[in-house]
């Protein structure tokens, strides 16, 4: 049985939300503040954890970014604030996917599905080949990328989307195309999260983001990784 924790400070929203994953079938546990789950997930890691980004004492973004410390463990955000900015900055540290309330209990049950059924694939691409270009080196066995012979530190999901559009080099991905390759549930996801982890790539390999030679822009259609 996947175990699901859940950190969320509003009880009602904690109690529904636990009451939808049990009934699917998940363990579940919860704690309402940031500190007290950061303490219990560094004994014990839940399969995954769903994380509201307004926390006491410690809010959602920086226990994201103390968990991706040491962990990849699948995380969903929670949000009451729509802006772009937060959708963005989530994803940004490593997020795997974001939710804004009010939302629908069985709705987010459906992500968890997507996100836990996501994370057993990428595990399965460590019995996959390396691949080896001119100047880019990524094995999943180890989930490490060099360019050059240095290593390029990514999260996860990074991780994954390079992996599968360089396993598929040359040929051109629409961004619902990649949604569904590598996110899984597409239809839960905002298309711009493609474009937000495609800048990030950019950023960590190519030697020049706005000029890239590897992750390029197809106009009107998508992107494709050229070796």
């Amino acid at each position: 049985m996947p175990q699901i924790a859940i950190v969320e400070d509003e009880p009602s929203i904690r109690e529904i939300v636990s009451l939808y994953l049990k009934r699917a079938g998940y363990g579940v546990v919860g704690y309402a503040d940031g500190l007290t789950a950061l303490e219990a997930l560094t004994h014990q890691m839940p399969d995954l954890i769903i994380l509201d980004v307004m926390l006491p004492g410690m809010d959602g973004f920086a226990l994201l970014r103390r968990l991706r410390d040491y962990s990849d463990i699948p995380v969903i955000l929670l949000t009451s604030r729509r802006e772009e900015t937060d959708r963005i900055a989530g994803l940004e540290l490593g997020a795997d996917d974001y939710v804004v309330k009010p939302f629908s209990p069985q709705e987010l049950v459906s992500r968890v599905r997507a996100v836990l059924r996501r994370a057993r694939t990428a595990a399965q691409t460590n019995f996959e080949s390396p691949l080896t270009f001119t100047d880019v080196d990524i094995n999943p066995q180890t989930r490490l990328v060099t360019v050059n012979g240095r290593e390029i530190a990514l999260t996860a999901k990074e991780f994954d989307l390079l992996y599968y559009m360089a396993r598929h080099a040359r040929q051109v991905f629409t961004r619902q195309q990649l949604l569904e390759g590598v996110w899984g549930l597409s239809e839960y996801i905002d298309p711009g999260t493609v474009t937000v982890h495609i800048r990030r790539l950019r950023e960590k390999i190519e030697k020049d983001p706005t000029t890239p030679t590897h992750l390029i822009t197809i106009w009107g259609v998508g992107y494709k990784f050229e070796p």
